[in-house]
């Protein structure tokens, strides 16, 4: 079987060297005679896997060493509640920037277990832009400032950590994680669900700086507690072991490839290719600001969308695959993420040369 250019915006597409190296160690990882999926988690095979795991997503981002590397269960929607649950602490006040649907979702759930402080929001513009730091309406006394780097839906993504005091910034990198290089010490919490740069569904990554471990509120779940999570490796609960050995063989090919300023200078050359084309035609426009666009997910209208039902048919014939957008933006979503080869871009972009000259 053939395999597709999938542009889903997530479970997204995965190298294919860590699906082949996935395959060949299906049924027997390293001589043990059984499947990683059939491993105790407390067995030396599990644990070593674990630790190099940890040891290679380290070193793609430079953690200082008074940071926390954690992988969890609960998805990027289970930090939302984690978040507050573990950093609101005795204040109980944290800013949200909301620049997008994630975004929304962030500060709803922080709403539960404190005083969530609408910052600044996109929404009125259409979550096309992002509002300038200068206008952002910060409390005087928040626990720490949540913002969404990459909005998945929206395709918006901030260009430079915004500067913002002396709360802890917290960032819901789950669609552009790994995708550019991160100056970790200036957050106190990253998270980033895996589904889309890291490895499958089912496993999040949560960076923590430890001074912030000691405030978890006495109601915060355990499998959620970020001290207690460290404390026990990320093993208090069984994790998910298959998608953690994947996020593996995903950080070793991030190594691979030279790392993530070589991997960013890729993912601009593929996503600058495709917004030209883009801004170039008549036929089909990007909604965004060009100075926010994300380089993970880009969305596009066709002038005419009564011609989308045609241009998904024919795209999935021409092995161009779950490039419908989000229902609450319509029109197209091209995700670009790190596993999608550049030739998939070209292909993508002679398709829509090829459609608009047919049906223009």
């Amino acid at each position: 079987m053939a395999r597709v250019y999938n542009f889903s915006a997530g479970p997204a597409t995965l190298p294919v060297e860590v699906l082949e190296k996935a395959q060949a160690e299906m049924l027997d990882w390293k001589g043990t005679g059984m499947s990683v999926m059939e491993m105790s988690h407390r067995g030396s095979a599990f644990v070593s896997i674990a630790e190099d795991a940890t040891a290679r997503l380290r070193r793609l981002l430079d953690v200082p060493d008074d940071y926390s590397v954690l992988f969890l269960q609960g998805g990027a929607a289970g930090q939302f509640a984690g978040v507050p649950l573990n950093l609101m602490g005795e204040r109980h006040t944290a800013d949200y920037v909301v620049t997008g649907n994630w975004g929304k979702k962030a500060i709803k759930e922080a709403g539960k277990y404190g005083e969530a402080n609408l910052a600044a929001s996109g929404e009125a513009d259409g979550f096309t832009s992002i509002p300038a730091v200068s206008d952002w309406n910060l409390s005087s006394n928040a626990a720490y400032l949540h913002f969404t780097p990459n909005e998945t839906i929206q395709g918006v993504e901030f260009q430079d950590v915004p500067d913002v005091g002396d709360a802890p910034l917290v960032a819901d990198m789950s669609s552009n994680f790994l995708s550019r290089p991160v100056d970790v010490s200036k957050y106190g919490v990253i998270y980033a669900g895996a589904q889309k740069n890291a490895g499958p569904a089912g496993i999040t990554m949560v960076i923590v700086r430890n001074d912030l471990l000691d405030q978890a509120q006495a109601a915060c779940p355990m499998v959620f507690n970020y001290k207690q999570q460290r404390d026990a490796d990320s093993m208090l609960n069984t994790p998910s072991c298959y998608a953690w050995y994947i996020c593996g063989l995903t950080f070793e090919w991030l190594e691979n490839q030279g790392g993530l300023e070589a991997i960013e200078k890729i993912n601009i050359r593929k996503s600058s290719k495709l917004y030209d084309y883009i801004d170039a035609s008549d036929f089909y426009s990007n909604p965004v600001d060009p100075a926010v666009r994300s380089r993970m997910n880009v969305p596009f209208l066709l002038a005419d969308d009564t011609l989308n039902k045609q241009f998904l048919a024919e795209a999935e014939e021409a092995g161009l695959s779950t490039l419908k957008g989000h229902r609450s933006v319509g029109g197209m979503r091209a995700s670009i993420y790190n596993a999608m080869p550049e030739a998939g871009v070209d292909a993508l972009i002679d398709f829509m040369r090829t459609f608009a000259k047919t049906n223009g």
